[in-house]
């Protein structure tokens, strides 16, 4: 019997203040990176004081939240941009690009490295196992809030998801009850928000962590995390619901998803291959300067 998805999306209330999960797992994944990536720069694996490395976490959270929503509206909501500029700044309504997230953070660390006389590349390979713990999160606030589902399915785990459906003035109860007597068993769809969360928050995580456990050479850990992510975000896109303002845009399966993952995987190969014979940044633990102290 297909599982019904219905979970308040609100978690709490303080008075009018509605506070919603998928807000907390964004605030889950901004603390985890800060909390392991702090771990990480004290094992010396980032050659920065406290306070740079606390400017690096705050870039990276600008970049992903403007980055995230300036892509969702170039990349799938280009018409309503253009009729109403308004509307990139309307945050409250959804709507974020994991692909303009990451371009927001590009441009975030390239700033970084460049304020702080560090490689790029070597930033990014700090960066990189940190990134799929958001992506994790994110996902599962996706599931929460009964968004982003999957295509149809028969499979034994398949779920209807309310919002995917026409309700016809139903109430939630009434769908429970339809749900139960097997009445909304053509609805079930993929639990994409599932998939994705265990692909590219889970297991990148463990690739990505596992492998930088000890320094590697540069551009090999920023090119794994490209060529996972590339590879398992089209290889999902199969079984996602596209986007209904886009829908298929080629061949009746090609969807925007998979054209914007194409250039990382390529990305992540070429990464790869540079990694072949470029230089391993050594571990050396930095502290903040005292103020005062010449050096």
């Amino acid at each position: 019997m297909p599982y019904l998805v219905d979970i308040d999306p609100i978690a709490f209330s303080i008075g009018p203040v509605a506070v919603h999960w998928y807000g907390i797992m964004y605030l889950i994944a901004f603390a985890a990176f800060w909390w392991l990536g702090e771990r990480r720069r004290r094992a010396g694996r980032l050659p920065v004081g406290p306070t740079a490395f606390s400017d690096l976490a705050f870039y990276g959270m600008i970049g992903v939240i403007l980055g995230g929503r300036v892509g969702y509206m170039l990349f799938y909501a280009t018409p309503e941009l253009l009729a109403d500029p308004l509307s990139l700044f309307r945050i409250w309504e959804g709507g974020m690009s994991f692909h303009g997230g990451l371009l927001g953070v590009l441009v975030a660390m390239w700033y970084w490295s460049r304020r702080n006389g560090m490689h790029f590349f070597d930033v990014m390979d700090f960066v990189a196992p940190l990134v799929p713990i958001g992506l994790g999160t994110g996902r599962l606030g996706n599931f929460i809030g009964g968004e982003l589902w999957g295509r149809h399915t028969d499979l034994p785990w398949g779920m209807i998801f309310p919002r995917a459906i026409d309700t016809a003035g139903h109430s939630i109860e009434q769908l429970k009850a339809m749900a139960a007597a097997g009445q909304l068993a053509a609805e079930a769809r993929h639990p994409s928000q599932l998939y994705q969360m265990l692909l590219e928050g889970v297991l990148l995580f463990c690739i990505l962590y596992f492998v930088s456990m000890k320094p590697k050479p540069r551009y090999l850990v920023s090119g794994l995390f490209a060529l996972f992510y590339g590879v398992f975000r089209f290889g999902v896109e199969f079984v996602r619901e596209p986007d209904a303002q886009l829908g298929y845009l080629a061949w009746g399966w090609l969807t925007m998803g998979q054209i914007l993952s194409l250039p990382l995987i390529l990305l992540g190969v070429v990464l790869l291959l540079a990694s072949r014979s470029a230089p391993t940044l050594q571990p050396r633990v930095v502290a903040d300067p005292v103020p005062g102290k010449k050096s």
